[in-house]
């Protein structure tokens, strides 16, 4: 069987080896019996075993220097590495894992060098040992494109540019577009985000490979068994979300879209007035059917239970628009006009939502949220938003599993603390959120290998830019 290279940013090996009965076949008795053809095993066309100056030695090369690999020896392992490649590249000509094994080998150089020079050095060899493996193993070539592509975005993002690592993962999208290219569907959500933000994607393009994205994501959660399904699970926690930036592009989703992913927030709370108002709003920003009875029990909600401040209205009438930056200025300048703290710590907390909810810029949603809270001191709703953002901000500050993705955790769980020592009416929603996301805090294990310490003082980046404290889910 072919060895295929799975990034251990997964820990899964996916496939289950089938066996299928053999079926006794009758054969007529003849006065001669007919040859037996049987087909040919098909190798690569690189040097193997066989090609060896010695067969014999270079197999027991191989098979000692897999044994040190178990046991840790490296630098043996890697010296009988070396005999094995010069001989017999392409090991018995049925799998590419001598390559793989040099790539192993090279990332461990690399990590352990300081100097810029021998570094750059050991980081050619792994991709031209890349290049080798799909030139020996022809079948190889769509997932060796996928793994070089995975290892320029998370490893050595200095030695590509984003398009450059786009182009690759769109190659190995276009040849293969199973669930066996599950690997690479985060970084490529990321950098397809990333590309379109910039200019550098239309929007038809961004529409295409979205739905791609979201199509082999739904297909590996349908089909995935035992283990396979908990990688299947951190796309899922990903991808989604990650693809919500363009919920702000007017036309990127249809209506559909909406209705599938929120309409059951207004079915299972349909007397609260801000989830009514956030639907409305979506629904209409994807210009939904007014005649659709989803929409018209929505709007026969909304103008039962929510009575809206008259001095407001122009703002609300644009929100409701789905003109959100007009309703942003509309509400600034609103603010400026309410007499009392608590009226205008309100409208700022709107335009917070705004930012969250509807424009996904989060940094502009803590900044009114932050202003609310200090215009209405003692009030834990503000304190209850910023930490949903920086819960929110894994797969903007990190690949959506993993450290950089679970630190955010931390300064998110200090916001809702806050939240319900200064208002005790909070403190449901407050342990509820806790609760929730401090299960996605790193481990001990994770600090072991970082020499970092449980409770040790600790910035996160990223957006966020806060000091916090460590601490571990278990």
């Amino acid at each position: 069987m072919m060895k295929r290279f799975i990034p251990f940013y997964f820990f899964l090996i996916l496939g289950i080896w089938a066996c299928t009965p053999k079926t006794a076949q009758v054969i007529q008795e003849t006065d001669q019996a007919a040859p037996i053809e049987e087909e040919a095993e098909q190798l690569s066309p690189c040097k193997n075993f066989e090609d060896a100056f010695d067969p014999d030695d270079t197999r027991s090369n191989y098979i000692i220097y897999k044994d040190y690999i178990e046991y840790e020896n490296y630098e043996e392992a890697f010296e009988l590495w070396n005999k094995v490649y010069t001989e017999a590249p392409a090991a018995d000509g049925k799998r590419n894992d001598v390559f793989m094994d040099g790539i192993f080998f090279y990332e461990r150089l690399a990590l352990g060098t300081e100097d810029s020079i021998t570094k750059a050095q050991y980081l050619n060899r792994i991709f031209s040992l890349y290049e080798e493996s799909a030139k020996c193993y022809p079948e190889t070539a769509t997932s060796i494109k996928g793994q070089k592509a995975f290892d320029l975005f998370f490893k050595y993002p200095d030695m590509a540019s984003k398009k450059e690592i786009y182009q690759l993962f769109n190659e190995a999208l276009k040849e293969d577009q199973s669930t066996e290219q599950y690997f690479i569907l985060n970084p490529f959500t990321s950098v397809l985000v990333d590309l379109f933000n910039e200019g550098h994607i239309s929007k038809e393009e961004a529409i295409e490979k979205a739905d791609l994205v979201v199509s082999i994501l739904e297909e590996g959660l349908s089909t995935c068994k035992g283990e396979a399904c908990e990688s299947w699970k951190i796309i899922e926690g990903y991808v989604p979300q990650r693809l919500e930036a363009f919920e702000t592009i007017k036309g990127f989703y249809d209506c559909e879209y909406y209705v599938d992913k929120y309409y059951n927030e207004f079915l299972e709370d349909s007397t609260n007035c801000e989830v009514i108002q956030t639907l409305y709003i979506r629904l209409n920003w994807a210009e939904c059917a007014k005649e659709d009875p989803r929409y018209q029990r929505l709007i026969a909600a909304a103008n039962d239970l929510c009575v809206e401040d008259k001095e407001l209205k122009v703002a609300y009438n644009l929100l409701k628009e789905s003109s959100f930056r007009e309703a942003i200025d509309a509400f600034i300048e609103a603010e400026e006009l309410e007499e009392t703290d608590e009226d205008k710590s309100k409208v700022n907390f709107i335009i917070s939502k705004i930012y969250y909810a509807h424009l996904k810029n989060f940094s502009q949603a803590r900044k009114y949220a932050l202003k609310a809270a200090q215009q209405r001191p003692n009030w834990g709703e503000p304190y209850l938003l910023i930490g949903r953002l920086y819960a929110s901000s894994g797969p903007l500050c990190g690949p959506g599993t993993g450290w950089d993705s679970q630190i955010v955790v931390w300064p998110a769980i200090d916001k809702w603390n806050y939240a319900k020592k200064i208002d005790p009416s909070v403190s449901a929603e407050a342990n509820k959120l806790i609760g929730q996301y401090a299960r996605f805090m790193p481990s001990k294990e994770d600090l072991f290998f970082r020499s970092l310490q449980n409770g040790q003082a600790f910035r996160v980046g990223c957006w966020i830019q806060e000091n916090t404290r460590i601490r571990t889910s278990d």
